[in-house]
């Protein structure tokens, strides 16, 4: 009986740890994708800029805490159309040496002007 308890608890331990470890790392991918999207939002307005959307991803991070996205990098673009932000990371370690990637990205259009140039129905 105690020699299948020796043999069951590694095994039983180790599952356990498994299943902590993919908790942080969908955790930590929510908060990469939080970052992304409030980084495109400060990116993507009319006056914004790469540096403003790096910025506000970097200082959303920070807001949620010291938690499980750990080694943050983040990488804003700026074009003409489309605006694009990407944060990456690695998760905090539970079970040695497994060090699991987390990826987000969020791009989309440009804010720009547009005068009303008037269609002429309005008096």
């Amino acid at each position: 009986m105690s020699a299948d308890i020796a043999l069951a608890a590694p095994v039983l331990m180790l599952i356990l740890l498994t299943i902590v470890q993919f908790a942080l790392w969908s955790h930590a991918t929510h908060m990469a994708q939080t970052a992304a999207a409030e980084g495109l939002s400060a990116t993507r307005v009319y006056a914004g800029t790469t540096a403003d959307g790096e910025a506000r991803a970097l200082n959303t991070i920070a807001q949620l805490g010291d938690g499980p996205l750990r080694e943050v990098t983040v990488h804003a673009g700026r074009g003409p159309d489309q605006a694009r932000v990407e944060v990456t990371g690695v998760t905090a370690t539970v079970i040695p040496f497994l060090r699991l990637p987390v990826h987000a990205e969020a791009a989309g259009p440009v804010e720009r002007f547009a005068p009303d140039i008037g269609d002429g129905t309005e008096p």
